[in-house]
């Protein structure tokens, strides 16, 4: 990618001047192609670590490595010339502390080009998320529901219900408070997310949280319909390629034993009359 092209992106402040203005629409993209795709709508482009389940058939986000997340990273990059793009710290690679945190997120924006990296975890999190924008790195706060801790959490499950509204609350102060240009706020209930929204000055990013958030953000494959058989309550599917895909696979396999492809058309250095003669026809 090109300086020019470069200096053109979208960057964290400019991200951060939106709050209370035109929602921040964002999309997860994990290729070059897909990439383009986002980047021509949206406002931020995320290399989020849901990459392992969505391409690489894992359970869940822990077995996602930082050579995986720079990889993808890297193929985004090239499609990305206007969003702000923002890559996911994989679980075990920043929670040792803020050095640990420092010397794999440099890693990532040296190697990917990014102009942020986001990483879970609130008030826990806070001291780390300090140590890294006062060194030039910027980030993308997540609390509420954070994949990397599911196990801690005894599932997917809705967060900030009753007293645990507090926690929730307390965590996405404390990452505001330690510089965080932005906050997603995921899987916790909308009154709360409303809440959290009016009391920082930071924009929230909502997914499974509430229309009043300064921005929203999907998993790309998620709303794309391309898995038929995982429909969260939080995901409105904008297409069902699923069956689209499935359907255009059938059709091509039917097409090759009946010998309808390849046809004429897409042949090379044979005449319609050769190919008919071949077949045991008559010219």
């Amino acid at each position: 990618m090109s300086a020019t092209i470069f200096s053109k992106c979208l960057t964290p402040p400019d991200i951060s001047a939106r709050k209370g203005g035109t929602p921040i629409a964002c999309l997860t993209a994990y290729t070059t192609p897909v990439a383009r795709m986002v980047d021509a709508h949206c406002d931020v482009v995320l290399v989020g670590d849901s990459v392992g389940m969505v391409l690489h058939g894992l359970p869940s986000t822990l077995g996602v490595t930082l050579d995986m997340m720079i990889m993808h990273a890297k193929a985004v990059r090239r499609g990305v010339e206007r969003a702000l793009l923002v890559v996911d710290m994989p679980f075990g690679s920043y929670e040792e502390g803020p050095e640990q945190a420092f010397r794999n997120a440099a890693r990532v924006m040296a190697e990917t080009e990014c102009a942020a990296v986001k990483l879970e975890g609130g008030v826990a999190m806070a001291d780390t998320i300090r140590f890294l924008t006062a060194r030039g790195i910027p980030v993308m706060a997540h609390v509420g529901l954070t994949p990397q801790a599911v196990n801690a959490f005894g599932g997917y499950v809705v967060q900030g219900r009753g007293e645990d509204a507090g926690r929730v609350r307390e965590d996405a102060k404390a990452v505001a408070r330690a510089g965080a240009f932005a906050v997603v706020l995921e899987k916790i209930t909308a009154p709360l997310a409303d809440q959290i929204t009016q009391e920082l000055a930071i924009p929230t990013i909502g997914i499974g949280a509430s229309p009043g958030c300064d921005g929203q953000i999907l998993v790309v494959d998620d709303m794309l319909g391309l898995f038929a058989d995982f429909k969260p309550r939080f995901v409105k599917r904008y297409a069902e390629l699923n069956h689209d895909a499935d359907s255009a696979i059938a059709a091509y396999a039917a097409d090759v034993r009946a010998r309808r492809f390849p046809a004429d058309e897409h042949l090379f250095g044979i005449k319609v009359t050769d190919r008919t003669r071949l077949a045991g026809g008559s010219a």
